[in-house]
């Protein structure tokens, strides 16, 4: 049997040959580019035939980035592999799932179709998850959803003196849970309400929430799934200083990072930003590529 093939997206080669080597896959040879026009011009100039083929892309900027994994798919599939997959580290379009005026688009569900009739299956990690448990009815092929709780807590066991996990919101339980968990942290879950997308209030923090003695000697982390704007982070930071807790260490699955997000992070009091590497960044400090491997590889 032929061996599986990793098809890079443009700027997605490290993570490609990451993942070839744990999967013991071929590399495919590849001229992806774009016209003067912007149009995309694609050639796959290794066999693809009959073989297990996975697409790496990361769609973080999804609507420059989408296009040309759909494109790079169809020509793919034009060339007959036996299996075609996503591996995706951070999955684009999950915000809009639901119709909240009369005239919204549900987003979520329309990116959901287009994945779903290009790929046969996805890999992805941590999907930012609202009203919905799962992605069951969003996405119509199988898919693996790649947890980085593990990872995380191992960090902050290594990194971190006397952890307090802190959760910007309510939405960010779900994924301070497992992590608290698996390394056994306490946590404070604040609450937020969003008035715009770059309006946040945090509610205040009282020392009675706190589960130590001596709140000096706590060191707060931060963690949300999603670190966009900052702004979340910034007003829980905030929160966090009237407490008289110690700066925070900011701590993203996924930095986004819009426009002066780590400037702002910084100047409001963070005493670090760190994320997972399903995105690139120089905040990179948690590496999930073993996990996205190990999860990739009953589909190849």
């Amino acid at each position: 049997m032929s061996r599986p093939l990793v098809v890079a997206l443009p700027g997605d080669e490290e993570l490609a040959a990451h993942l070839a080597a744990e999967l013991h896959a071929d590399i495919a040879d590849t001229e992806i580019r774009s016209f003067p026009d912007e149009e995309t011009y694609l050639r796959i100039d290794s066999p693809v035939s009959g073989r297990a083929v996975a697409v790496v892309a990361s769609l973080a900027r999804p609507n420059s980035r989408t296009l040309p994994t759909l494109l790079l798919a169809s020509t793919l599939r034009d060339l007959s592999p036996a299996s075609l997959g996503l591996i995706t580290p951070y999955l684009a379009y999950m915000r809009q799932d639901a119709r909240f005026r009369p005239g919204e688009g549900i987003t979520s569900r329309y990116f959901g179709a287009l994945i779903s009739n290009h790929f046969d299956w996805l890999v992805t990690v941590d999907p930012h998850l609202h009203r919905v448990d799962t992605l069951e009815g969003t996405y119509t092929i199988p898919h693996t959803l790649v947890s980085s709780a593990e990872p995380i807590a191992r960090w902050i066991s290594e990194e971190i003196h006397r952890p307090l996990l802190v959760g910007p919101d309510e939405e960010s339980a779900q994924w301070i849970a497992p992590i608290a968990t698996a390394g056994g942290f306490p946590t404070v879950i604040l609450e937020k309400e969003r008035t715009g997308d770059f309006d946040v209030q945090v509610s205040e923090l009282s020392a009675a929430e706190i589960p130590a003695d001596d709140l000096t000697a706590l060191t707060p982390i931060l963690i949300d799934d999603i670190i966009s704007t900052g702004r979340t982070m910034i007003e829980a930071i905030k929160a966090l200083n009237a407490a008289g807790l110690a700066p925070p260490t900011c701590l993203g699955i996924h930095g986004l990072f819009v426009d002066d997000a780590r400037k702002a992070l910084r100047d409001a009091g963070a005493a670090r930003i760190v994320t997972c590497n399903t995105i690139d960044d120089p905040t990179n400090a948690i590496d999930l590529w073993p996990a996205i491997a190990s999860a990739t590889a009953p589909f190849l």
